[in-house]
């Protein structure tokens, strides 16, 4: 042998021991896809067996939807005090105003079910679902940027390379059904004329997880899933063939070299050809009932709108997907609020209070937990001057207001407030990780518990932080 032979040789075989003590866990035996076997999940009876999450990307803003302060009224045009911002890290879009003009809200508030929630006119369906909902006046994160507070919100980390949350359970409870993925995300814009930010996949991204727990986007037309059709003239049974063919040539080379994602690929190819028969007819709405899509709202016929990915997210619950998540764009109001912020409502509104009173109908609402919010909320200060019956308001992370409802929640609640400004939590913060801490209770995980060994130490969707909030759950 030569010499350059058997260093190359050498080498390899340092590489692939390397390689196979990574794929190990501390106990000795290979790492699977799946938490299951190590970690016994759920670890606690669950109350919920899945999530729709309802992310309005922007930052809906909480002082005109469902944090109620008549007292602005008093400050309105004045100066927001030095001592209420503080130190307060603002964005570059308010950072330099030479004022910071208080702004009171535009729309009147009501109370509403017999407990009593305040909220705003502009979300009339959803208030008559008071009684189903958990507000939380006091969620807080330290981003004020969209892409990092979406980031943080969806992976428990500012940076980009973290599992979501979607990808998180997948990882730890598999899938129901074997037929699809076990994270689905559905796409929707605004009726606003105003661009709206963009969304990224790694939003929805496995990270460091195997790829097979990456979520997979649905779109609106007669392509659901891009490039899961066959091409012309390839029939299934050719295609059946085909795929026998490359599963026999990775089985060979994962025999060879312990790469998990050798696996991933073959799986990712077996669920491509069983969501060929299933996505098509689950995406397929002209099935439903006339009274259904009166319940989300005429909107609810349009493929591609809010309403009609709120019926398909019940669909898919129906179908046994583990996580649903919908984003609807458009919720940046740093200018022309009022207009703006109507338009927004009326494509969610009854849209989200037909979905809750869908699930509750079909005895669905008890094991299925829903989440509605955004990456942060907005100011009490207007973005530049106040105009009469016009104002714009910046991101805010300090404070803000987002609902859950469903699986082992406690309905008919509001948990926290934010002081007399709106500006910073005044009682029961609740941060982003103890959202997601929250969340993962519900559904029988112990967040501290749901880990995942990479690059020589465990990682959680809740990072070193988070706890489960007691006040949220029935």
């Amino acid at each position: 042998m030569l010499r350059r032979q058997f260093s190359g040789n050498a080498v390899g075989g340092a590489a692939i021991a390397a390689l196979h003590a990574l794929l190990r866990t501390d106990s000795g035996s290979p790492r699977t896809s799946s938490a299951r076997e190590s970690s016994k999940l759920p670890q606690h009876p669950p109350r919920a067996r899945r999530v729709i999450s309802l992310f309005m990307h922007g930052g809906p803003s909480q002082l005109d939807l469902w944090d109620y302060k008549p007292q602005l009224l008093e400050y309105h045009g004045q100066e927001l005090p030095e001592s209420v911002r503080g130190t307060q890290r603002l964005t570059g879009m308010t950072s330099g105003q030479a004022t910071f003009p208080v702004a009171a809200s535009a729309f009147r508030f009501r109370q509403h079910g017999n407990c009593g929630m305040w909220v705003s006119e502009l979300l009339p369906k959803l208030a008559a679902c008071a009684d189903d909902l958990c507000l939380i006046r006091s969620m807080h994160s330290e981003a004020i940027n969209h892409d990092p507070a979406a980031t943080l919100l969806q992976t428990g980390h500012q940076q980009p390379g973290r599992p979501s949350l979607g990808s998180w359970l997948s990882y730890g409870l598999g899938s129901e059904n074997q037929d699809l993925p076990a994270l689905v995300v559905l796409l929707s814009r605004g009726s606003a004329a105003r661009p709206a930010d963009p969304l990224y996949p790694r939003l929805w991204g496995s990270g460091f997880l195997p790829s097979s727990h990456q979520g997979v986007s649905f779109r609106s037309g007669d392509e659901p899933v891009l490039y899961l059709g066959n091409p012309p003239g390839i029939e299934p049974a050719d295609r059946r063939r085909m795929l026998d063919a490359i599963s026999a040539l990775n089985r060979t080379q994962a025999a060879r070299i312990p790469d998990p994602e050798i696996n991933t690929r073959i799986a990712q190819y077996e669920m491509a050809f069983r969501m060929q028969a299933s996505v098509p007819q689950l995406t397929d709405l002209s099935s439903e009932t006339a009274a259904a899509f009166d319940l989300y709202g005429p909107d609810s016929r349009t493929p591609g709108t809010f309403a009609a990915n709120c019926l398909l997210a019940r669909r898919l619950a129906e179908s046994g997907v583990r996580f649903i998540q919908l984003y609807h764009r458009g919720w940046d109001q740093h200018y022309n609020l009022p207009g703006d912020l109507r338009l927004q409502c009326q494509d969610v509104d009854q849209a989200c209070a037909g979905l809750l009173q869908d699930l509750r109908q079909r005895g669905m609402l008890e094991d299925t937990l829903i989440f509605w919010g955004g990456e942060f909320g907005r100011t009490t200060y207007t973005q530049g001057l106040p105009e009469r019956g016009n104002y714009g308001r910046d991101h805010h992370g300090r404070c803000f207001s987002v609902w859950l409802a469903g699986g082992g929640i406690r309905g008919g609640t509001v948990l926290g407030s934010s002081d007399d400004f709106g500006w910073s939590p005044a009682e029961n913060a609740v941060h982003v990780h103890d959202l997601n801490a929250t969340l993962l209770h519900c559904l029988g995980i112990d967040h501290t518990r749901l880990t995942y060994r990479f690059q020589g130490r465990d990682y959680r969707l809740t990072d070193v932080a988070g706890k489960v909030v007691d006040g949220l759950l029935s």
